[in-house]
């Protein structure tokens, strides 16, 4: 053991600082994004939801830099990621609608003007209604918007990015407008 820890002490150090560093980005990206979600009076499931996306991206961060750190043979690992990559390539291919929506999702994290409780007008003429909808519940895929008379909408994330939207009744200052968004 002695051996190795001699043998390997800038490798061991070098794999500390990059522990240390990614733990200390985690925790500040996710504090900001807290804030941004108590800011923005944004439901917890939601930020929990982006945290979880964070620290996804900062472990296969972490994993590149220790794979780098410890001169892992990328010849080989080349070989290994390419098959991955292919496989996850034809998934991702085969649900492209699916990543658009998840990245939609992120997108209406930190830059939805609509919160859960405000009613709005979809301007796409594939709703076929004039009546507006109540925004129910906003998810990773989707946003679900409720009419008056019950029926639910289950309204893709990427179209609520892509289509125009009237915001009619915001709930925080409890008044009638028709701003177009």
């Amino acid at each position: 053991m002695e051996k190795f820890i001699a043998d390997n002490q800038s490798e061991l150090l070098a794999t500390a600082i990059t522990l240390l560093i990614l733990l200390i980005l985690r925790f500040l990206i996710n504090k900001t994004v807290r804030r941004i979600g108590r800011i923005s009076d944004i439901v917890e499931a939601r930020t929990l939801l982006i945290i979880k996306y964070v620290s996804y991206v900062l472990t296969f961060l972490g994993l590149g830099a220790l794979a780098f750190i410890w001169g892992v043979n990328f010849k080989d690992l080349g070989l290994l990621f390419s098959s991955v990559f292919a496989v996850i390539g034809v998934a991702f291919f085969a649900s492209w609608s699916i990543l658009s929506n998840v990245t939609a999702g992120v997108i209406l994290f930190f830059s939805f003007p609509f919160k859960i409780g405000d009613r709005v007008k979809i301007l796409d003429k594939d709703t076929e209604s004039e009546e507006p909808y109540l925004i129910e519940d906003i998810k990773a895929f989707h946003v679900n918007l409720r009419k008056d008379n019950g029926e639910l909408l289950v309204y893709p994330n990427n179209l609520m990015i892509q289509k125009a939207v009237t915001l009619v009744y915001h709930k925080e200052n409890d008044s009638e407008s028709s701003e177009i968004l």
